[in-house]
């Protein structure tokens, strides 16, 4: 079910603010936004040129599950991870963007969102992510998702497509081509998804908010 708007939040003048603002519709509309373009051009930019400066010893294989039910499996997934920490002057930036949009949220459609965490991803070429949910469906972990995308010039025959299925019986999906600064945000227990392999060297940033499950001490997430 997709999350109520509280008609009270502030809304706000500024460029943020705005997209902040379609997104949150969009999510109340249908659990999940598309925008081409939004993520603002000194974010993307300086995101671009870190990643791309990235020494392949900072990347690790990708895999799935967490903590100690973490397994790299080249069945589900083949891309490979730097997880964002804000040392970084591009990674401060984006996690300063994304904190605002959190605020924004939880104003609007009372999602609780308490912390977030994000990486950097590499798809080489050939490289893919089978269909999966981000979630588990009453788990209460990771609520929802973002993606954007860094790989100026992409074309349609460039491939590595990300497909947002509606539900499980959903076979065809909405393809999102993984265009320069294009951002996408669902909800991460509604929405199965996969990227398809490309023909070329794919780059984004996946990130997930989450409601607070920390227990006795037990900070989540791990790492």
């Amino acid at each position: 079910m997709a999350p109520k708007i509280n008609p009270k939040a502030n809304s706000g003048n500024t460029s943020d603010e705005t997209l902040f603002g379609l997104i949150a519709n969009d999510l109340e509309k249908q659990g999940y936004s598309i925008r081409p373009g939004a993520l603002p051009q000194d974010i993307s930019n300086a995101l671009y040129s870190y990643q791309q400066d990235l020494n392949s010893s900072k990347y690790a294989n990708a895999g799935i599950g967490r903590g100690e039910n973490f397994l790299k499996t080249e069945f589900v997934r083949t891309d490979e991870i730097s997880w964002i920490t804000g040392e970084s002057d591009a990674g401060r930036k984006w996690l300063d963007w994304t904190s605002k949009l959190q605020h924004f949220l939880n104003q609007k459609l009372f999602l609780g969102l308490f912390s977030f965490e994000s990486h950097y991803a590499h798809y080489s070429p050939g490289a893919y992510y089978k269909r999966h949910y981000d979630a588990f469906r009453g788990e209460a972990n990771r609520i929802l998702s973002i993606v954007t995308y860094l790989n100026p010039g992409w074309g349609q025959a460039d491939g590595g497509e990300l497909v947002l299925y509606r539900d499980d019986q959903d076979r065809d999906g909405i393809k999102v081509v993984p265009l320069y600064g294009t951002v996408v945000v669902f909800l991460s227990e509604e929405f199965p998804h996969e990227v398809l392999p490309s023909t070329r060297d794919r780059y984004s940033i996946a990130g997930w908010f989450r409601v607070n499950t920390s227990i006795n001490n037990n900070i989540d997430p791990p790492r």
